[in-house]
C-alpha cells in the first residue's frame, strides 16, 4: 500500500482521535492528523539536514532539518518518531528520540492542519538515507543550518518547529541567567 493509502487517525485540537482516513483523504479534505518531527544530531552536534525528492506528495524538493512524518493509525506519536528516523535515515537500534514540545501547525493551505510532536535523537550510526524520501542529505553544524535558513526553500511546518525549538531554548538560556 503506498503512503496515500496509509490508515491515519483523524484529531481534534485537543488531539482526541475522532476518526480514520488514509492519508491521501486526510491530505485532500484537510482533515486534522498527527505527525512526528526528529531531530537528528551526529556524534559531532550537527544537524541531519535533507532535501526532500521531487515526488513527495507535501513540500517536494524543500529543504527539512527534521525526519519524521505522519502519525499511523493507533501509533503512539514516540513510536512514529523512532520508526520514522530509522526509515528516513536508513539505520536501525537507533536511541529512542527524546519529545520536546509540542505544537499544532496550520498550513493555511488545503492540506489543513497537524497536531505535532518534536523530538530530539543523537545519532552515531552510518546513515544510508531512504532514495524515496531524501535527494540530498548532510549532517550540517548549526551555524550553518542558521545562515541557510534564509537562502533555501525550507519546509513550512519543519521551519515552524525549529523556529519554535530556538525560542525554548533562548528562554531556557534567559531563565538559567537569572538571578
Amino acid at each position: 500500500m503506498g503512503s496515500d493509502g496509509e490508515l491515519i487517525d483523524i484529531v481534534d485540537e485537543a488531539d482526541r482521535v475522532t476518526g480514520r482516513a488514509t492519508r491521501g483523504e486526510a491530505y485532500a479534505r484537510g482533515l486534522r492528523h498527527r505527525v512526528a518531527f526528529v531531530l537528528v544530531r551526529d556524534a559531532d552536534d550537527r544537524i541531519f539536514v535533507h532535501r526532500r525528492t521531487a515526488a513527495k506528495r507535501v513540500f517536494p524538493s524543500f529543504y527539512d532539518m527534521f525526519v519524521g512524518g505522519v502519525v499511523g493509525a493507533g501509533e503512539t506519536y514516540d513510536a512514529a518518531a523512532l520508526r520514522e528516523a530509522e526509515e528516513e535515515l536508513g539505520v536501525s537500534g537507533l536511541p529512542r528520540p527524546v519529545p520536546l514540545f509540542t505544537f499544532a501547525y496550520d498550513s493555511g493551505t488545503a492540506l489543513g492542519s497537524w497536531n505535532s510532536a518534536v523530538y530530539e535523537v543523537r545519532c552515531t550510526l552510518p546513515v544510508r538515507p531512504q532514495a524515496e524520501e531524501i535527494a540530498w542529505w548532510d549532517f550540517l553544524p548549526e551555524e550553518e543550518v542558521e545562515r541557510r535558513l534564509r537562502t533555501w526553500q525550507w519546509t513550512p511546518d519543519g521551519l515552524a518547529a525549529y523556529e519554535l525549538l530556538r525560542a525554548r531554548r533562548a528562554d531556557t538560556e534567559t531563565a538559567r541567567h537569572r538571578p
